[in-house]
């Protein structure tokens, strides 16, 4: 499933393509939904924003259509009357006069007005996204020393999106490893500058993804590996998806484990 820098980048690129242009036509595959279209049909689509792992795309109009990828949702990007060559089902397709942005797969799609998005039954639990400039260290030390949270396992924790939005496998992986911390440790048992490191770290990891589209590696351990020709998925990220091969920092075998049900990477040395 895309994580939050995935759907930021690209809610970027629909915003770009599609923001501020009137939509002409509008269609949804499910007949409750398209009843609905004709009100969307030459509005101004103001923007395309992401929260967590949604979309939101909204209309001048005061109405917001809102989109979850999940595991199998696509957004394809088009000349007018290109239909782009694919197996998948098509859910939704916003024109405007330029371009067709197609919506492949995803089953989640709602039309919400902008004033009821806070009643909304996953926006409304979501907590702050660690991609939003706003939000800084002493507000995730904040969130880990929160009743609600310091007791649950950082591998569980990490995964919970009322903690922090968008944060998802690679990325709860990634963080833990530069923070220097395995997942069975709760925050209650970390001290304030440890509890400062797994800010920092859930941080930079989540705004290097954005910046660098999904690449979490340090440029020091990534580039010499580019240079000898290999590809993006040995020098992607520092350990998820690497079980068997050596640790940047110290050479110790990479480890793989199941927690809460999915694929956690770390090292055994540098995290301890």
């Amino acid at each position: 499933m895309p994580e939050g820098p995935e759907i930021r980048r690209l809610a970027d690129r629909l915003d770009r393509l599609l923001g501020g242009r009137v939509i002409e036509r509008v269609w949804f595959a499910f007949p409750h939904l398209q009843v609905q279209a004709p009100r969307l049909e030459g509005r101004r689509l103001t923007s395309v924003s992401g929260r967590g792992k949604a979309l939101l795309s909204r209309f001048d109009e005061g109405s917001v259509i809102y989109s979850h990828n999940q595991l199998y949702g696509v957004w394809r990007v088009g000349r007018r009357g290109e239909v782009p060559v694919t197996a998948r089902s098509p859910r939704l397709r916003l024109s405007t006069a330029r371009h067709d942005a197609w919506l492949f797969s995803a089953s989640d799609i709602s039309l919400w007005r902008e004033e009821e998005l806070a009643h909304h039954p996953f926006l409304s639990r979501l907590g702050p996204e660690p991609l939003d400039p706003g939000v800084d260290i002493a507000d995730v030390v904040a969130r880990l020393r929160l009743r609600e949270f310091s007791s649950r396992q950082l591998g569980v924790l990490l995964l919970d999106q009322g903690f922090l939005a968008g944060i998802g496998n690679y990325l709860r992986s990634e963080a833990l490893f530069f923070a220097g911390l395995l997942p069975e440790w709760r925050p209650r048992e970390l001290d304030d500058a440890q509890c400062a490191v797994l800010a920092e770290s859930i941080l930079s990891v989540t705004r290097r993804a954005y910046r660098r589209a999904g690449v979490t590696n340090l440029a020091a351990w990534r580039e010499p590996m580019i240079a000898q020709g290999l590809t993006r998925r040995h020098w992607r990220h520092a350990v998820f998806g690497r079980a068997g091969e050596p640790c940047h920092a110290c050479g110790t075998s990479i480890e793989r484990r199941m927690v809460a049900s999915r694929r956690l990477y770390f090292c055994p040395h540098c995290q301890r």
